[in-house]
């Protein structure tokens, strides 16, 4: 029998949809210029920091050899691995072989090198060699093809007693990038030490002034805002912060990179406490990811600064401490860290992979169950298959994943993952375009 159609009624004039369309305009408008959602580009796992006096174009490659022999001498097989950093039986092979072909393959995702507390204070003829000499390095790395995906620079603070030289070193490398060539693609900036949104603002002009005089698209260059301050979380008139500088960057802000030491120290934390499991660093960075979420800015972890050096024993429990704090930080979606020696990647990738692979398979099923619109122990809705797909699509990114095996379990191509991923505003059905 088919259906009764319902008699459809309705009372609101027609003039009133038209009101609130008006009246909510600039609502909409300021969404979409503030909360343009996450770009849905592959990001990093890490950064690693390098003083810009030891760089060399064959510094990622350098690091991939290093890590690669630590894991040679003190974990040369799966097990041993596995029993080192506490990696459950049924992924110690597999997690073991990808962290090889990514210590092979690609060691280094994103390398900043550092001119500032890294390097320390130099003498100005000094630093300006140096940071010509980083211009150079970088092209020459991308030309050779020995470059990490993402490289650039951390300058100093645009504070009073440094800022002439921050300016200075942040004009010499990019002018040096441009002489030799043009622009990487996955150039990388990085301001520390962030105290109010003006500073921001600052950064922002001063790239502006440089895109203007090599005549480049508006806002080619972006750049990385480190909360490593407790007025970077907390204004002096007891206002949240982080939004503000996120905003006050115009669209230039790409990141929010969590520094863990100085951070600390400035809340007064005892050396021995300092780490980015403390509670003081757990409230900074959950500031951080409700003032960047659906802005596209990307929040990252800081560091340990435990080195994975010495004997075997000392070795182990140092990759042990940062396989777990890695571990510790992707389960609440900080997707990216800092690695502050070689003997850091093996963990750093090992926890990536394995937090990954272990939730591929529940993710996969839930995704393809959604997809076909079944039902299952789990009632799920847009978001969820957004959170879903964006798990698959960063393992797949960072290889800890393949999409043979994830296109098997989901039925899903690359392109219906992106579109769970990164649905449209408003869209209530969650439906892949």
């Amino acid at each position: 029998m088919a259906q009764q159609a319902e008699h459809v009624v309705t009372s609101l004039p027609d003039t009133v949809r038209g009101e609130i369309d008006t009246a909510l305009a600039p609502v909409d408008a300021e969404l979409a210029h503030r909360y343009p959602g996450d770009p849905g580009t592959r990001r990093p796992v890490h950064t690693v920091y390098v003083p810009a006096d030891v760089l060399t174009a064959a510094t990622p490659r350098a690091w991939g050899d290093a890590a690669l022999a630590a894991l040679d001498e003190h974990a040369p097989d799966a097990d041993a691995f596995a029993r080192a950093v506490g990696l459950g039986e049924d992924l110690a092979q597999p997690v073991y072989d990808r962290v090889r072909a990514k210590l092979a393959r690609e060691p280094v995702e994103d390398l900043r090198v550092d001119f500032e507390d890294g390097y320390g204070t130099r003498a100005d003829a000094e630093e300006d060699q140096a940071a010509a000499r980083a211009a150079r390095l970088v092209q020459e790395a991308y030309g050779t093809g020995g470059a990490a995906p993402w490289t650039g620079i951390r300058m100093k603070c645009l504070e009073a007693p440094v800022r002439d030289r921050a300016l200075r070193t942040l004009d010499i490398f990019l002018s040096g990038l441009m002489a030799a060539g043009a622009l990487p693609d996955g150039l990388c900036l990085t301001l520390p030490k962030v105290t109010y949104p003006e500073q921001v603002t600052a950064m922002a002009r001063v790239l502006a002034a440089f895109e203007e005089a090599h005549g480049l698209p508006a806002r080619r260059l972006g750049f990385e805002i480190q909360i490593e301050t407790s007025q970077s979380i907390l204004a002096a008139d007891g206002t949240a912060t982080v939004a503000r500088m996120i905003h006050a960057a115009d669209g230039r802000a790409t990141g929010l990179h969590y520094g863990t030491f100085d951070y600390s120290a400035c809340l007064g934390v005892s050396a021995a406490d300092q780490s980015s499991d403390h509670p003081a660093a757990d409230h900074a960075k959950a500031v951080m990811q409700v003032a960047a979420a659906g802005t596209g800015v990307r929040v990252c972890d800081g560091s340990t600064n435990v080195l994975p050096v010495g004997t075997r024993a000392q070795v182990h429990e140092a990759w042990r401490l940062h396989y777990e704090l890695t571990r510790r930080a992707l389960s609440r979606a900080y997707y990216q860290g800092w690695d502050m020696h070689p003997g850091h990647l093996p963990t750093r990738y090992a926890a990536v992979f394995a937090f990954y692979r272990e939730g591929m398979a529940a993710a996969a099923a839930r995704l393809a169950a959604y997809a076909a619109r079944t039902t299952g122990g789990v009632l799920d809705e847009p978001a969820t298959a957004k959170a879903l797909s964006g798990h698959l699509l960063r393992g797949l990114d960072c290889g800890a994943l393949d999409l043979a095996e994830v296109t098997t379990a989901t039925g899903l191509d690359r392109a219906r993952l992106e579109g769970y991923a990164a649905p449209r505003r408003g869209d209530l059905t969650g439906v892949a375009p």
